[in-house]
């Protein structure tokens, strides 16, 4: 099983910038699927940013242009570039990975998530 650590968040203001990082141990996939989640009070969790182990990114329409998905293999680790935060991108954010056994971005962006970290909350305030 995979653990996944999330850490990197706060309470900024509106415009600001954060980086969140999620180190994975245990057991990795070779062919995988990351992802960043988040949920809002009230709120359905929603896909944010995913990336394959060839590098391959989506991102949300809500987010694209502001946010940047990455990782650190060396490292075993995933990062969430958040730049421009507004109100709206306040939640609890959640990183996520599955094995990835055919396709790309478009088939992590669909598929269900096996292993979660225990999440990292974000405070955009205006």
């Amino acid at each position: 099983q995979v653990q996944l650590v999330e850490s990197g968040g706060g309470s900024v203001q509106s415009g600001g910038s954060l980086r969140l990082s999620c180190v994975a141990s245990g057991y990795t996939y070779s062919d995988y699927c990351m992802a960043w989640f988040r949920q809002a009070p009230g709120k359905e969790r929603e896909a944010v940013a995913v990336i394959t182990d060839f590098g391959s990114t989506w991102y949300a329409d809500s987010v694209k242009g502001r946010f940047t998905i990455s990782q650190d293999n060396a490292k075993n680790t995933l990062y969430l570039l958040l730049n421009s935060l507004k109100p709206e991108d306040t939640a609890m954010y959640y990183c996520a990975t599955t094995p990835r056994p055919y396709g790309g971005s478009a088939w992590c962006r669909e598929t269900n998530y096996n292993d979660w970290g225990q999440g990292t909350q974000v405070t955009v305030s205006s």
